[in-house]
């Protein structure tokens, strides 16, 4: 049991080509169930690892890792397939990179990174999930532009949000 989540989150790395091949390929419904597969892996992996409490420093950072490559794959995919509006991917691509960017410099200052999602972080994942999922199932439409502004304002807001707590890392505040 001890390597389950960790294994989990290494499938769902392995899945990223898999997924890239079918939305390049313009097997959609296929790309959607590895897709799903994914996401699936993402939740089983955290509930597995706070349950049984095995958590690992290797799930700790590979985990958020995953989660990232998987989504911003996607949406950069399915954005160059004209699924998806590119001023939806560019919030998404910025956080991201963003967040990157701040563990790796306070890591180069010799700080210890746990990487702990907020709530608005997981609220963001999962409608960027349901996003993806329903741009390749469903299509584009009002309802998706609707859906699309809503993931692109949350996005926008988690930055914010991450923003805020890494500013107040630097600075030594609560």
């Amino acid at each position: 049991m001890k390597n389950i989540p960790n294994i989990l989150t290494v499938f769902r790395i392995v899945l990223v080509p898999v997924f890239l091949y079918f939305v390049i390929d313009e097997r959609l419904y296929s790309a959607a169930a590895v897709f799903i597969v994914a996401g699936v892996t993402d939740a089983v992996d955290g509930f597995l690892a706070r349950r049984f409490d095995i958590r690992t420093e290797f799930g700790a950072n590979m985990d958020p890792f995953a989660d990232k490559f998987l989504l911003v794959s996607a949406f950069i995919a399915l954005t160059a397939k004209g699924l998806i509006p590119l001023w939806l991917t560019i919030p998404v691509i910025l956080k991201d990179s963003f967040l990157l960017s701040g563990v790796l410099a306070l890591r180069s200052a010799g700080r210890k990174v746990v990487i702990s999602p907020s709530v608005f972080g997981k609220s963001t994942t999962l409608l960027q999930i349901i996003t993806v999922v329903y741009a390749m199932l469903l299509g584009n439409g009002p309802e998706f532009t609707a859906l699309a502004a809503t993931t692109a304002a949350i996005t926008l807001y988690t930055w914010i949000d991450y923003a805020r707590r890494e500013i107040r890392i630097q600075t030594g505040k609560k």
